[in-house]
Parts: C-alpha cells; structure tokens; sequence
C-alpha cells in the first residue's frame, strides 16, 4: 500500500509540474492620468507562472523615460511601474482571453528643470509630485494571448489603471481632495515573449 501511495504521489506531482510553465516577455505600453493630459508612452518587462493552464501569477515592470507634462512644463522626468497579480482565462487553442488584476507602485521621478508652482493652498496636484513620490497603483481589465508558436506568443492588455494621489490638493473638476484619494484612466500594452 506504501508503495503505490509513493506512486501515486510521484506521478501526480510530475503532472502537476508538467502542467506550470512560465513566460517572460516585452511590451510596449500607453497610460493616461487621470490628472492630467496626454498619454504617457513606455517600454517594459513582464514574466509570469501558470501553475494551472487557467491561472496566471505575473510581475510587470515598465519605464516611462520621457519628461511627462503639466500643460507646458514637465513635473516628471521618469516614471517607473511596477505591478504584481493574477489572470484568469482559459487555453482555447491558440487564444487565451483572460481577467487580470493587480497593485503596486508608480515611482514619479523628480523634474530635471525648474517648476514654478503658485502659492496657494491646496497646491496643485503637479507642484506636490514634482518633488518625486511614489504612489500605489491597482489595475484591473483584461486582455488576450496569441500563441503564434509552441513557444512564442503575442499579447495585448486593456485595462483601468488607479492611482492614489497625495493631497491634500485639488482636482482636474477643482474639488479640494484630502489626503490619499484614488482616481483611475486607461492602460494599455502589446508585447512579445516566450515559454520555457
């Protein structure tokens, strides 16, 4: 009975094991704020388990290297993204549709120039991130996987991206905000990777 347990066992684990697999991958992706104008461009990593076929675990990291702006004058030099989560979807030949969900942090780096800020209070929401700050971020949407070979793939993310702001401040409808509020925009990324 021993015997067959440790069978039992040895063959269920190797199913278990040959079922995971893992990916890495690149992407390109474009974030709004919800602050403010314009689409903030970057290039990023990702790599990710499937334990089961249905069920992903993934850390995502993307560098946005240009100046981000308010109105004219950038308040940001760099940004960095780093997200860590989950996606449910199942294998249909070679499409995986998929949910996602995930938090983290947006590291704002502080502008290279000057940034004349009013003096008013609340200050606005840019003159209290030119400074630096990191903020914590949750994203949620989905997406889907083209499997192009038996290792490769192609991949493409849309998604509701929220960050919480500093404060206290005002704002982009100028209602003073206190201190931590969340506000969300669009993301999204198309990217290339492999299987191993």
């Amino acid at each position: 009975m021993r015997i067959l347990n440790a069978v039992l066992l040895v063959v269920c684990s190797a199913t278990a094991l040959h079922a995971q697999s893992f990916e890495a991958g690149t992407s390109v992706a474009a974030s709004a704020w919800s602050e403010f104008d314009g689409a903030d461009k970057g290039i990023g990593g990702r790599f990710g388990w499937k334990p089961i076929p249905l069920v992903g675990v993934e850390a995502d990291l993307t560098w946005y290297p240009s100046d981000f702006v308010a109105g004219r004058v950038p308040f940001s030099r760099q940004r960095i993204e780093g997200v860590f989560g989950a996606t449910v979807g199942p294998e249909l030949t070679r499409l995986r549709p998929f949910a996602k969900a995930a938090a983290g942090f947006l590291k704002v780096s502080p502008t290279s120039g000057a940034f004349a800020c009013i003096a008013i209070f609340p200050p606005p929401l840019a003159c209290l991130l030119v400074g630096g700050d990191t903020l914590p971020v949750f994203e949620m949407g989905g997406g889907v996987t083209f499997t192009t070979t038996s290792r490769t793939f192609l991949r493409a993310d849309l998604g509701y991206r929220f960050l919480k702001y500093p404060g206290p401040t005002f704002d982009s409808d100028f209602q003073v905000r206190d201190e931590g509020w969340w506000a969300g925009a669009p993301r999204c990324s198309f990217g290339a990777g492999i299987r191993f």
